[in-house]
């Protein structure tokens, strides 16, 4: 990443409110050098522009941090793909204590070395299915927070996620602006799983007009036995 590059990149995220150290601008950017490296032989990501991949994945993601929701906080990223949001989040916040769950084992692996790389040993790496590991005791209704950007409905996102989310949590997860109806529809099953009616908050990538929105669910009591259900079950759910 070209020093140009980077000054874009320390300036989108001064006006999301965050003060980034110079450290972790330099590890984002290597984080995007290998991304678009790893790109050319794994399907990672459709963004190919630097530019793109700054404001796109780098400061979509850290649009998570600027309420300190998570500062300090034990972390699960599920379905992490290319380590978005989570791997932005720790490098950002060094408080964060991160797992990254994905069910895809080349992208775990490409993970453990990036994460070697960037010099971050304490971030927790899994390869598994989310409505599965969330049934062991290790894991469920352990985190301070689950987070997620991947393309799910909300109602299938919701079930994968809270489980994870112990009681007085947050599950938050990363939408479209334009999802009111996949929002409501996914109200049963938060509350089954535990969780409160979700706060929904519409933010503006900086030097854009793309609006995305950071969908809140708290978590008032322990998942029920028998959630997350099978995958042929929360496939079915409407949206």
């Amino acid at each position: 990443m070209t020093d140009e590059l980077k000054e874009t990149l320390r300036t989108g995220l001064t006006r999301l409110g965050l003060s980034p150290a110079p450290e972790a601008v330099d590890k984002l950017a290597l984080y995007c050098d290998r991304l678009l490296e790893k790109n050319q032989v794994m399907n990672l990501t459709a963004i190919t522009d630097p530019a793109e991949v700054i404001s796109r994945h780098f400061l979509d993601s850290a649009a998570l941090l600027p309420s300190k929701a998570l500062t300090g906080k034990t972390i699960i990223d599920v379905g992490t793909g290319a380590g978005f949001p989570g791997l932005v989040l720790r490098i950002l916040d060094p408080t964060i204590q991160l797992t990254l769950l994905d069910s895809l084992g080349k992208r775990v692996d490409w993970l453990t070395e990036l994460c070697q790389e960037l010099d971050l040993p304490d971030v927790i790496l899994i390869k598994g299915r989310a409505e599965e590991l969330s049934l062991q005791k290790e894991h469920r209704d352990r985190y301070d927070a689950a987070v997620s950007r991947a393309v799910a409905a909300m109602p299938m996102l919701a079930e994968l996620c809270l489980p994870y989310v112990r009681p007085g949590g947050l599950f938050m997860a990363m939408k479209s602006n334009k999802t009111d109806e996949e929002i409501e529809a996914a109200e049963p099953i938060i509350q089954t799983l535990g969780g409160e009616p979700p706060f929904v908050m519409d933010y503006r990538l900086p030097d854009s007009e793309v609006y995305h929105r950071i969908v809140t669910v708290s978590k008032r009591r322990p998942t029920p036995k028998g959630y997350p259900r099978k995958w042929t079950k929360i496939k079915e759910a409407k949206v």
